[in-house]
């Protein structure tokens, strides 16, 4: 391969990976974030339980003691009703004697319901901690990771950027400058191989004697339709 070309490949793979740190500066923090979130997220959700676990035990006992003071009422009445005298005192205990068991059958069917969603929220509960917790784990061991990432993407440029010159330097500048033109206009690629008898940037066909002259690497060729630097691999550009 002419000189010119390996160094334009090298060039090339360099601005590669910059472009990749460049945007590893957006994509790393979005991905951090998704990881927190996630984390938030789990913890939000286990609490929002644990509370209604704890709500449902103070509606448990509510019950329980209106339950309680209920059938204290109710054997007081029921004592009463030894007492009665007329049959207007009978009527208004009895209708209050069963209003109270009413009341009671009504407390002790919601308790029974309590009782059950107590349950399924302890059992939710620990599911949840566990989850939490693996979820915490998890995302936190990603997180140092990509945080090292983001640390160390400013010395990883420097470094690419240094290398970057080094090789710059030993590239004839109309050479460089047709390079960086058709980077900037091809997004990045601007060095591309023959492709079944065209170039693989624009898919243009080359004539044969264009395709000869490739062959022979004794300058850097470029293609008339999109302006890509060419150059011949046999792996790659034999059909």
């Amino acid at each position: 391969m002419h000189e010119d070309l390996d160094l334009l490949l090298k060039l090339q793979v360099i601005d590669y990976d910059l472009g990749e740190l460049e945007r590893s500066k957006d994509y790393l923090p979005d991905m951090m974030e998704n990881l927190n979130r996630e984390i938030e997220e789990a913890r939000t959700r286990h609490s929002e339980i644990k509370q209604k676990l704890e709500d449902a035990k103070v509606l448990q006992g509510s019950l329980e003691l209106e339950i309680a003071t209920s059938e204290a009422e109710l054997q007081k009445y029921q004592q009463q009703m030894m007492s009665i005298k007329t049959n207007k005192e009978y009527d208004a205990l009895v209708a209050q004697i069963d209003s109270l068991k009413e009341g009671i059958s009504r407390r002790e069917t919601t308790l029974l319901e309590t009782i059950e969603t107590l349950g399924n929220l302890e059992k939710e509960v620990v599911g949840l901690a566990e989850k939490e917790a693996q979820i915490v784990e998890n995302n936190q061991k990603q997180l140092e990771i990509l945080q090292k990432k983001v640390d160390s993407i400013g010395e990883k440029v420097a470094s690419k950027h240094g290398t970057r010159d080094s090789v710059m330097a030993e590239i004839p500048r109309s050479t460089l400058s047709t390079y960086e033109r058709v980077r900037r206009g091809r997004g990045g690629r601007a060095v591309v191989p023959v492709k079944k008898k065209a170039c693989s940037g624009c898919f243009k066909a080359l004539t044969p004697k264009k395709i000869q002259e490739i062959r022979r690497n004794e300058k850097v060729h470029t293609c008339d339709n999109c302006g890509c630097l060419l150059f011949w691999d046999d792996d790659i550009s034999k059909d």
